[in-house]
C-alpha cells in the first residue's frame, strides 16, 4: 500500500477537526488548507501550506473562486499509474492530492433561519466543495474523501497503522459523498422551486409540497431522506424496516419502549385525525390499525374518552389514543385503566405525565406540530414505482353541502352530520360512520361494499349497546344503490351525508325521502386505501 502524501482540509463544521489533523501531521502527511480551516489548525500547532501558496493563484470573487483550479482537481482526478496522465501531471506541476476533507455551507440551517433572504441562501449554495468531493470520489481508487466527521476516527486509525486507507474505505466514503452531495443539491432545488413558485423537482429536508394549482407536476421526483432510525422489525417480525425523515421534527417520545413500525403508522393516522379537531372542544379519538374505532366529544377529555370508548369496548385494547388538547390528570386516570400503546397528544399536564409512566409499556409522544402537514404523500406500488399526490386536507363545511332530500336536517342532525363528516374522512374505505353531534356510534372500515360497510357499523353499534335512533349516517363515497341508505335508515338514521355523483343519485334520493330522512350531497369523497 502507498503511503499517503497529502491532504487537502477545507471545512464549514470544525468537530473533530484539530485531533484528525494532528493524526495526519504525526502519519506526515502533507496538509493543504483554505483561510478558516488554516487559521485553527495554526493556532494549535498543526504545520499547514496556504491553499493559494499551492496553487499559487489568489483567492478571488470574495471566495467564490478558490479551490476551482487544475492543481487541486488535477491532483485529485489524475489516475495514478497511468503514464499518460503521469506526463501530463510532471509537466504542468501537478503534484497527487490523495486525500480530501470537505463539509459544505449549511444551506438547509440558512435557510430553515426566521427571516432567511434568497441572497443569504444563494451565497450559501457551496460551489468548490461539492466540485472536489465530486473529484475526489471519483477517483476513489486513489484518493479518500471524507465530508462526515464522524468518519475521521477510522481514516486517521488506518492512516497511522498502514499509511493509507483501504480499497473498502476509499468505496464506502465515495458512495456516502455522492448520496450527501445529492441531498444537498436536493435542498436546493426544493427551496428555489419554491421560492420561485416552479414545480418541485426533488425533496430538501423532508418531502416537497405538491405543485401548485395549474402547475404540471415534476417529470423527475428525487426524495432524499436521512434515517431516523432502524426500526426492530418491520409491519410483522420477518420483515426489516427503518424510519426516514422528520419525523422527530413532528413528534417527541416522553416515555415508554421503542416505537415500531405499526405504532408509527399507528399514531400518525391518529394524530392526523385530532388536527383535523385542532378548533372544536376537547376531543379523543381510539385508533386500531390505522381506523379510528371511536371518537368522541365533550366538556373535558375524561368525558370525551367515556363517549369514544363506548363506539366500542373490544377494539381499543392494546390501540392507540390521540387527543386534540393537552393530556390532563383526570383523562390519564380514565385511560390507565385499559391497556393501550400509544398515547398521543399536544402536551401532558405533570400528574397526568406521572401517573401515565407509571405504565412501563405505554408509549406517550408529545405531538410538536400537526403532522397533516402539505408534503406528498407518497406510496410504493411495487414494481420499483411510487404513486405521489397531494394530502387529503379539504374538510367541506354544511355552508358547501347541497341539499338533495326535501326535508332540511335539523340543527342536531347537522351537528351529527358535522362529526361523523370530520371522522369519516379518516376510515378506510369503504366506510361508513353513524355519529351524533359529540360521538361516533358505528364504524364500518374497509369493506368491500358499501353495503357490507353499513352492516357492519350499525352490527357494532349493536353489540356496544347505542342506540341509532336520530343518528347520521356518513359515508366516504357516494352511494352506488339506494341499499346501504336503507340499512342505514332501518337502523334509526335520520340524515345522511355523502359526496354524491352516482348514475343512481336519484334512487339514493327517493330512498331517503321515502323514509323521512335529509340528505345532503357535499360533492367530496374521501376515500383511504
Amino acid at each position: 500500500m502507498a503511503k499517503m502524501q497529502r491532504a487537502l482540509l477545507s471545512v464549514f463544521d470544525k468537530t473533530g477537526l484539530l485531533p484528525f489533523a494532528q493524526a495526519l501531521a504525526a502519519a506526515g502527511v502533507e496538509i493543504i488548507s483554505t483561510g478558516g480551516t488554516a487559521k485553527v489548525l495554526r493556532e494549535h500547532g498543526v504545520m499547514v501550506s496556504d491553499l493559494s501558496a499551492f496553487t499559487e493563484w489568489p483567492e478571488m470573487l470574495d471566495g467564490r473562486v478558490k479551490t476551482l483550479h487544475p492543481k487541486i482537481h488535477g491532483g485529485l482526478l489524475f489516475v495514478r499509474g497511468d503514464a499518460q496522465h503521469e506526463a501530463a501531471a510532471r509537466k504542468h506541476g501537478i503534484k497527487p492530492i490523495d486525500l480530501v476533507v470537505v463539509n459544505l455551507y449549511p444551506f438547509a440551517q440558512t435557510v430553515a433561519r426566521p427571516g432567511a433572504t434568497l441572497a443569504a441562501a444563494i451565497e450559501n449554495i457551496d460551489i468548490g466543495g461539492p466540485a472536489m468531493l465530486r473529484s475526489g470520489a471519483k477517483n476513489h481508487q486513489s484518493v479518500t474523501v471524507v465530508m462526515d466527521p464522524m468518519d475521521y476516527a477510522e481514516v486517521a486509525g488506518q492512516i497511522l497503522a498502514a499509511g493509507d486507507t483501504s480499497p473498502e474505505v476509499r468505496r464506502r466514503l465515495a458512495v456516502k459523498v455522492f448520496a450527501n452531495l445529492a441531498a444537498y443539491d436536493g435542498e436546493i432545488a426544493a427551496y428555489l422551486a419554491k421560492t420561485f413558485g416552479l414545480a418541485p423537482t426533488a425533496a430538501g429536508p423532508g418531502l416537497p409540497a405538491p405543485p401548485k394549482s395549474g402547475q404540471a407536476w415534476p417529470s423527475a421526483l428525487r426524495v432524499e431522506l436521512a434515517q431516523a432510525r432502524e426500526l426492530r422489525y418491520g409491519e410483522n417480525p420477518h420483515q426489516r424496516a427503518a424510519l426516514y425523515g422528520r419525523f422527530d421534527d413532528y413528534f417527541q417520545q416522553l416515555h415508554g419502549k421503542e416505537l415500531s413500525y405499526n405504532n408509527i403508522l399507528d399514531l400518525t393516522a391518529a394524530a392526523a385525525l385530532a388536527a383535523d379537531f385542532a378548533d372544536a372542544p376537547p376531543t379523543l379519538a381510539i385508533f386500531k390499525h390505522t381506523n379510528p374505532c371511536g371518537v368522541g366529544q365533550g366538556a373535558t377529555l375524561r368525558e370525551a374518552w367515556e363517549k369514544a370508548l363506548a363506539t366500542d369496548r373490544q377494539a381499543p385494547f392494546g390501540g392507540i389514543i390521540a387527543v386534540n388538547q393537552p393530556l390532563d390528570l383526570g383523562c390519564a386516570e380514565a385511560v390507565a385503566e385499559i391497556f393501550s400503546e400509544v398515547i398521543v397528544a399536544p402536551d401532558f399536564a405533570p400528574e397526568a405525565l406521572a401517573l401515565l409512566q407509571k405504565k412501563k409499556h405505554l408509549r406517550l409522544i408529545k405531538a410538536l406540530r400537526p403532522c397533516g402537514n402539505p408534503a406528498l404523500e407518497l406510496r410504493s406500488v411495487g414494481a420499483g414505482s411510487l404513486l405521489a399526490q397531494e394530502p387529503d386536507v379539504k374538510m367541506t363545511d354544511a355552508d358547501g353541502w347541497r341539499l338533495a332530500s326535501q326535508r332540511a336536517p335539523t340543527e342536531a342532525e347537522r351537528k351529527a352530520m358535522l362529526f361523523g363528516w370530520r371522522v369519516v374522512k379518516h376510515v378506510k374505505s369503504n366506510a361508513i360512520v353513524f355519529a351524533a353531534a359529540d360521538r361516533t356510534l358505528g364504524i364500518g372500515a374497509g369493506q368491500m361494499s358499501r353495503l357490507d360497510a353499513c352492516r357492519l357499523a350499525v352490527e357494532k353499534a349493536r353489540t356496544a349497546g347505542l342506540a341509532l335512533a336520530g343518528s347520521a349516517v356518513c359515508s366516504d363515497a357516494f352511494f352506488p344503490f339506494a341499499d346501504g341508505l336503507a340499512v342505514a335508515a332501518e337502523a334509526g338514521a335520520s340524515a345522511a351525508l355523502q359526496p354524491g355523483g352516482s348514475v343512481r343519485d336519484g334512487e339514493v334520493i327517493a330512498a331517503a325521502d321515502e323514509r323521512g330522512m335529509a340528505m345532503a350531497f357535499t360533492g367530496t369523497r374521501h376515500f383511504r386505501h
